[in-house]
């Protein structure tokens, strides 16, 4: 019996559960755990009076969900469905789906992704996450370039440094494939028209979801978030899938 003279429950809090989710993923709120039991994504047992229990189990798929929306960048519709398939693969007997954290560089991709022929990133290929600042010097010796490419790509919009002239860790991505495209003649001042392009497409993200942050519910920025994440993958999927097309005219017309 506690001081109060009340049996303890058992499992973890939702506070419980909240600080050690926070030691890899320093963005996670008590909202946003809420707002992924409330699309089906963990499901806590409840105590009598109200309180969720979360097991242990819980946590891993929490940090499962965590992982593939941070890393893979991947909607909650897929990050479902392969959670359901490794809880049909589980009552089958068979394995059930790893965590994608549990090993370093363990990839996620959709159930259903096509064969594109393109790895699908890992977090180290990204050198940290989005909320890293990188100096200078540190974005030179991560993506093993030169001043003068670097000042190309800033030129060109490629990359953006942030407050304090600092960038973030995706710009080590941006630099490494700029290079590799470099190989085949492609140059920085060659890829403005894409950067004008992603530029369009934020802003068509961001009046759809718009809305969508300026509701005043709890739930709103989880929302908001999971919509952007989705929009931005079918975004992607759909400007790979024209480019296939424009590439079979190419070599079939």
């Amino acid at each position: 019996m506690t001081a109060a003279g009340r049996q303890p429950r058992e499992g973890l809090s939702i506070g419980a559960v909240l600080a050690q989710l926070r030691k890899d993923f320093p963005g996670v709120t008590i909202s946003k755990i809420r707002f992924l039991e409330s699309e089906g994504l963990v499901r806590p047992a409840r105590t009598p009076s109200g309180y969720r229990q979360f097991t242990s189990a819980d946590v891993e798929r929490l940090r499962f969900v965590l992982t593939a929306q941070r890393d893979h960048y991947l909607p909650l519709k897929v990050i479902k469905e392969q959670l359901e398939a490794a809880d049909r693969g589980a009552a089958a007997g068979r394995e059930p789906t790893p965590d994608p954290g549990s090993r370093p560089g363990r990839r996620l991709v959709p159930l259903d992704a096509p064969d594109t022929g393109v790895p699908a990133p890992t977090a180290d290929d990204f050198a940290g996450d989005a909320t890293a600042r990188l100096s200078s010097e540190q974005l030179l010796a991560e993506a093993e370039i030169d001043e003068a490419l670097l000042a190309e790509l800033v030129q060109y919009g490629l990359i953006r440094p942030g407050a304090g002239g600092f960038y973030d860790a995706d710009a080590v991505t941006i630099a490494k494939t700029v290079t590799a495209m470099g190989a085949f003649g492609i140059e920085p001042r060659h890829l403005r028209a894409l950067r004008v392009s992603a530029d369009r497409e934020v802003g068509l993200l961001e009046q759809v979801a718009a809305p969508v942050y300026r509701h005043r519910d709890e739930g709103a920025r989880e929302r908001g978030d999971e919509l952007v994440r989705e929009l931005a993958a079918l975004s992607v999927t759909l400007h790979t899938l024209l480019v296939k097309a424009g590439i079979r005219g190419l070599t079939h017309g």
